[in-house]
């Protein structure tokens, strides 16, 4: 299955998140954590002390003006349903024409699953820069996905306020 999402990012994007791969909700709406069960607005919403998006433009808008870049480091892969534990023959996706464009400082990995990948995909590369030059920082966070019973909507919180400092 091919990624069918395009990044969302601008020129004053300093913050990039990075999923595993789109949900089933998120492909049929062609937007990202279109879940309404994924604790991922929620928690940005929290964290940045602003009201909750709810639908796509609302989204566009909070993230623009948090400056937040959202991609996925899968760019395809064989997937049943939304299970990252399914995902197989996995294609990375290309990080460097966001990172060539948008001042990037802190990159945000969304999940165990996203984290494994881009470190077999992406390592290699470390450390990573943005298009000034400067190191990115890079925070492995808990995954925001209902499937992720472990964590609260408040640890999420807590986990998740390191990027907004």
């Amino acid at each position: 299955m091919e990624h069918s999402i395009e990044p969302f990012f601008n020129q004053n994007s300093n913050i990039l998140i990075l999923g595993s791969f789109p949900s089933v909700k998120s492909r049929e709406e062609n937007f990202y954590y279109a879940n309404k069960q994924n604790r991922f607005w929620k928690v940005l919403a929290d964290i940045f002390v602003d009201e909750l998006p709810t639908d796509e433009a609302e989204k566009k808008a909070f993230l623009t003006v948090h400056r937040i870049a959202l991609w996925d480091v899968i760019a395809s892969c064989d997937i049943v349903g939304s299970s990252d534990a399914s995902i197989k023959s996995v294609s990375p996706s290309e990080l460097n024409f966001i990172l060539e464009k948008a001042p990037i400082e802190k990159l945000v990995i969304n999940g165990r699953k996203a984290a494994q990948l881009f470190y077999r995909n992406q390592g290699k590369v470390l450390p990573i820069r943005n298009c000034k030059g400067k190191d990115i920082e890079i925070f492995e966070l808990p995954s925001t996905s209902p499937a992720n019973a472990t964590f609260s909507l408040n640890d999420l919180i807590l986990h998740w306020r390191i990027i907004s400092r």
